[in-house]
């Protein structure tokens, strides 16, 4: 049985697509006053990227101009999201099982922090933790051992869910950690990861 979930939130507890359009509107246009300095491919890869990781990491690996980077951090740091959201089918039922629960997700924590208190998520978890880039060197690696030091959790007592094989599930690979990538739409076949599976329901099948 294992003891503890860690999970992320963009893309695993709720689709980023169906706030996106909204919450993004703002920094589409401003990556828009910049279009013409960029490689059109590389724009466009990364107009895709911006719903599924981490905004710092989008304009490093697709060359930013440092005034978009810098203007683009300013604008997410100061954003919330205020709208109703909803989690996806299956999320009900894991917030339901009865272990540990933590939360660690990557972003702006003003940002982050709304996404939580719209979902009505923050009593479904022990703990919640936000990786901000902007206001700590730590990442979710460092959190996750942070918890299960103080917890005194063994490698076999955790299942680590998320989407992003460079993300959640990277870091959990590096501990040894059992990892579920929830990937509906298959897009990491290759990736290197305990169970994939497109439903989140299927959590269920790995935690005795």
């Amino acid at each position: 049985m294992k003891k503890a979930l860690f999970l992320d939130l963009d893309n695993t507890i709720y689709p980023v697509s169906s706030i996106s359009d909204q919450l993004f509107k703002p920094l589409y246009n401003l990556i828009a006053e910049f279009e013409n300095e960029m490689d059109q491919v590389e724009l466009k890869n990364a107009l895709y990227q911006i719903s599924r990781r981490p905004f710092h990491y989008v304009a490093d690996e697709y060359n930013f101009p440092k005034a978009l980077k810098s203007r683009g951090i300013e604008l997410l740091k100061n954003m919330s999201y205020e709208m109703p959201m909803r989690p996806y089918d299956g999320y009900d039922l894991i917030k339901t099982i009865p272990i540990h629960k933590f939360l660690v997700t990557t972003g702006f924590s003003k940002l982050q922090w709304s996404k939580v208190d719209m979902l009505g998520i923050n009593d479904d978890f022990n703990e919640i933790h936000i990786v901000d880039l902007e206001i700590s060197t730590k990442t979710k690696k460092d959190i996750f051992k942070d918890i299960m030091e103080r917890f005194n959790y063994k490698i076999e007592d955790i299942l680590v869910i998320g989407d992003d094989p460079e993300s959640e599930i990277k870091a959990a690979n590096e501990l040894g950690l059992e990892t579920f990538l929830y990937d509906p739409e298959d897009k990491h076949p290759d990736a290197q990861v305990t169970h994939k599976h497109p439903h989140l329901k299927d959590v269920l099948n790995y935690i005795n």
